[in-house]
């Protein structure tokens, strides 16, 4: 089973795009995605290294917001 968090666009150059989330930034290829292409702005799921999806925005936030929330319940059992 893979989790994805969803990342949003800071950049696009070329046919790959910067992505951050919960603090952590990566590259992604936007080959997968080449006829509806994503713009700065939006959330993807990335898996691989490859941009897989556009995420609406509220899905995005609601996902990270559970991340976030797993993340700090974690730090405080271990």
């Amino acid at each position: 089973m893979c989790l994805t968090v969803p990342m949003r666009i800071e950049e696009i150059d070329g046919g790959r795009a910067r992505c951050s989330a919960l603090g952590e930034e990566r590259w992604a290829d936007l080959m997968l995605v080449a006829g509806d292409p994503p713009k700065v702005g939006d959330y993807v799921a990335i898996h691989l290294g490859f941009v897989q999806r556009i995420v609406p925005e509220h899905e995005a936030l609601e996902s990270q917001a559970l991340f976030a929330e797993i993340a700090a319940t974690l730090a405080r059992e271990g």
